[in-house]
């Protein structure tokens, strides 16, 4: 691929694809969300929505039991999913597909828990979880990650780039109270450690980046992008204590 055909989409992929994770989060904060969903013991039929390439998804599969789906819109991202799956010997449990979550292609309640680390807020928070709902088993559970107001003072700047980024945030109890209007009963809502964005996103992936730059030396587009990835980093560390990204827990009601 030539630097000039290089488009966004292309930057965002190679970026993010040999990253486990495409966004904040921990292995410790799947197993305290998971604390709150009942039965997973038993053998759940979970979706996985905005999965990316699946690190938290295959976590999810070894501290589960029954089957995931794991659904993104990038194909790259699925590929190596189902790779990674393989490789793990998950193949039988976990599998992924190409697909919206904005139009799921799944039977409607067909899942005992809906995940999704990351994701929702691309598509709107009461928009996606609305349009989840009805994939849900009765007493089904949902479990996502979602970018909050965690304090009373909201930094203009902070909520600039988010509408930038075509997102945008709310305050945790405007999200619970979506999740009440939409069908859900909250359970548990928590907000992720630091180290959930830095150690575990931002660091990987300015390794990443790095690695890019060298790749596709001179690009504007290329450095442009990588720029925006420097400040939504820079912004995180000026302004932690206002926001961040929140699980956000419930049943189906």
């Amino acid at each position: 691929m030539s630097n000039k055909e290089l488009s966004m989409r292309d930057i965002i992929c190679e970026t993010h694809i040999g990253l486990e994770r495409q966004g904040p989060g921990s292995a410790e904060t799947i197993l305290k969300a998971l604390s709150f969903i009942d039965n997973i013991s038993g053998g759940l039929n979970i979706a996985d929505l905005g999965c990316g390439t699946g690190g938290p998804m295959l976590f999810l599969a070894q501290h589960t039991k029954g089957s995931i789906t794991g659904l993104d819109m990038f194909p790259e991202f699925i590929d190596t999913l189902n790779l990674n799956a393989e490789k793990l010997g998950l193949q039988n449990r976990v599998a992924g597909v190409i697909g919206s979550m904005e139009e799921l292609p799944f039977e409607k309640e067909a899942f005992d828990l809906i995940w999704s680390e990351g994701a929702v807020d691309s598509i709107g928070f009461e928009k996606g979880i609305s349009h989840w709902h009805g994939f849900l088993k009765k007493n089904g559970h949902l479990a996502v990650t979602c970018p909050s107001w965690i304090a009373d003072e909201h930094p203009r700047e902070v909520e600039q780039f988010w509408i930038d980024a075509g997102s945008r945030l709310d305050t945790i109890q405007n999200y619970i109270s979506i999740m009440q209007k939409t069908g859900y009963s909250p359970i548990a809502v928590f907000v992720l450690p630091e180290t959930d964005w830095t150690d575990n996103y931002f660091i990987p992936r300015k390794a990443a980046e790095k690695a890019l730059l060298e790749k596709y030396a001179g690009n504007e587009i290329v450095a442009e992008y990588i720029k925006g990835d420097e400040y939504e980093a820079a912004l995180y560390a000026k302004y932690k204590q206002f926001y961040g990204y929140v699980f956000y827990i419930g049943k189906k009601m």
